[in-house]
């Protein structure tokens, strides 16, 4: 009975979860205009999307925002959880309290922080989209710290100072001996990263160029009034979407999968 009911609530959860995605995903097939209308079955939507001049531009920027973004988050996250890791403990303890305040803070605060600081202030334009960069980083380098300090922790401490025993320097055991063992902890915060800032829209409406718009910020403004082959366009667009993240979520675990089992064996085979 445990079982059962254990059983039922996850599917429960898991339908609320997905039943709204896959009826989007269904009507993103299909000629009608609004939801509750079933028509014919169409890629009518899935053209619009890729041929559209102005999506295209919209989905490419959005994307080379994120992966820029999580690029120069990935590092400033990786070395602040090092720094912080091999650091005393009351800086550690201090860079750990001042991580979490963006995590914790809403959205809307850091947005009109960075906005104030970088726009009033500093008098950055946003033309230069650096005020939308910086943006994006502040958001995503403290989830990338989250993810890589716990892979310090995990790691065998004492092959870093072996390395140094045996004439290594500290960059060479750092790039030698710690990086491969937190590269899972990279790549899941890169991953985060990404995630969040495709998702991104407090931060992006106030420090974006006024002639740019993310996935975000495009879609809040279409439902207000774009043309009604552009809104069920983006059907098709939140679609594809849900599709590259499954995708890559399978790959991720499959990988991962793969690599603890050859550890397993390789372990296995040192023990022999």
């Amino acid at each position: 009975m445990k079982k059962i009911l254990s059983y039922s609530w996850l599917a429960l959860v898991a339908l609320f979860m997905y039943i709204p995605v896959l009826i989007l995903a269904f009507y993103s097939f299909t000629d009608s205009t609004t939801i509750g209308a079933v028509r014919g079955f169409s890629l009518h939507n899935y053209v619009t999307l890729f041929t559209t001049e102005e999506l295209k531009n919209m989905i490419i920027g959005t994307v080379l925002l994120a992966v820029g973004a999580a690029v120069i988050a990935s590092i400033l996250g990786t070395v602040g959880a090092v720094g912080a890791f091999y650091s005393r403990p009351l800086t550690k303890n201090m860079v750990e309290t001042a991580n979490q305040i963006p995590v914790v803070n809403a959205d809307v605060v850091t947005a009109f922080s960075i906005c104030i600081l970088l726009i009033v202030v500093l008098g950055v334009e946003k033309n230069t989209f650096i005020p939308l960069v910086i943006g994006h980083v502040v958001l995503c380098t403290p989830f990338v710290y989250l993810a890589v300090m716990p892979k310090l922790k995990q790691m065998d401490n004492g092959l870093y100072e072996a390395a140094l025993d045996l004439g290594a320097t500290p960059f060479q055991a750092l790039y030698k001996i710690v990086i491969p063992q937190i590269v899972p902890g990279i790549v899941s915060g890169f991953m985060l990263s990404v995630t969040l800032s495709l998702d991104d829209y407090f931060i992006s409406t106030y420090t974006k160029p006024a002639t740019f718009d993310t996935i975000s910020t495009y879609v809040v403004n279409a439902t207000r009034g774009a043309q009604t082959e552009i809104k069920t366009a983006l059907w098709a667009l939140s679609t594809v979407i849900f599709v590259v993240v499954i995708l890559a979520v399978v790959i991720m675990n499959v990988v991962s999968a793969k690599t603890e089992k050859k550890q397993e064996v390789g372990a296995y085979d040192g023990r022999e």
